[in-house]
């Protein structure tokens, strides 16, 4: 898929402006639209259907690009990082797992936004351990939620209780936040255009949803809820606790923890969790297929 048919980004705070500017000129797609593009892109390789699918979602991954600002790097870039995953998710998305585009394509413009930024800093100033890198990429989002938006270093009951949620040292999470420092701040100012001026924060909010989209985002959801918990019951007890502990808690328990909890080895719970993933997967692909082919049979009766 071509880079081309996405509009370019000069360099520059007027060229970053002038580019968010015109993907506001892109129209939303309706979820029937969206699936027939994608079936058309799948089944014909439609460039054009491939086209609209990406450029819809540009909004998208400018405030998902937004959230990293502060790395040091120019924002532009961290757009068009995040523009190359959009693609990728395009040419991979199987409109029939009834699934939405951005659902599927947020972690695939995540994925690319935070490889350049590993690519982009250095590992010395980064660190090499899994646990700084999950420290790099969260500690500002645990420091917004704690409110802990000071400049400078941060209180002790701050530190203890970030160390605390991401499983690290003390020592790294001050160390850490020392070298991310310097946040740019979401009240400064942008134009989009001549006699129209706004703040950065702006952008992280998408106000081009309408109440009826977001009843339809909803619905997704409480979809995509309800086949996962009709899938899960192809688990027998002991796959169903190991698969909620690792793969659904918020704080996933260790390999360790749960071979100690059912007296197994911890490769023999990794087999576990894996197989009851697949399986669990496999539910969903059949119960999403049988509705579909569902719904058009309802249609050509209908017709």
């Amino acid at each position: 898929m071509a880079n081309n048919i996405i509009p370019s980004i000069r360099a520059g705070e007027n060229g970053l402006n002038r580019y968010l500017e015109e993907i506001r000129k892109f129209p939303m797609l309706e979820p029937q639209e969206e699936y027939m593009l994608a079936k058309r892109f799948q089944e014909h390789d439609d460039r054009k259907a491939a086209h609209k699918l990406v450029t819809s979602h540009l909004r998208l991954v400018a405030k998902i690009a937004m959230g990293y600002r502060g790395y040091g790097l120019p924002i532009g870039e961290v757009v068009s990082e995040g523009n190359v995953g959009l693609m990728q998710a395009v040419k991979k998305f199987d409109p029939e797992r009834g699934f939405r585009l951005a659902t599927y394509a947020m972690w695939w413009i995540k994925a690319s936004i935070q490889e350049y930024i590993l690519r982009s800093w250095s590992l010395v100033k980064m660190g090499t351990t899994a646990n700084q890198k999950r420290l790099f990429f969260n500690l500002r989002r645990l420091k917004g939620k704690i409110q802990a938006i000071e400049d400078g270093d941060l209180k002790p009951e701050q530190v203890t209780e970030i160390a605390t949620k991401l499983n690290v040292s003390e020592e790294e999470v001050v160390s850490m936040n020392r070298r991310l420092s310097g946040d740019a701040s979401l009240n400064a100012p942008i134009r989009a255009s001549e006699g129209d001026a706004g703040q950065w924060q702006d952008w992280l909010v998408d106000d081009s949803d309408s109440q009826e989209q977001m009843l339809i985002d909803q619905d997704e959801h409480d979809t995509r809820r309800q086949l996962l918990v009709q899938a899960m019951n192809v688990l027998n007890d002991r796959e169903k606790r190991i698969f909620t502990a690792r793969r659904l808690s918020e704080n996933p328990e260790t390999l360790e923890e749960l071979s100690a909890e059912f007296s197994i080895s911890r490769e023999r719970v990794r087999q576990i969790e894996v197989r009851a993933f697949e399986k669990v997967q496999e539910a969903v692909q059949k119960q999403v297929l049988a509705n579909a082919r569902a719904l058009r049979a309802v249609r050509e009766e209908d017709a």
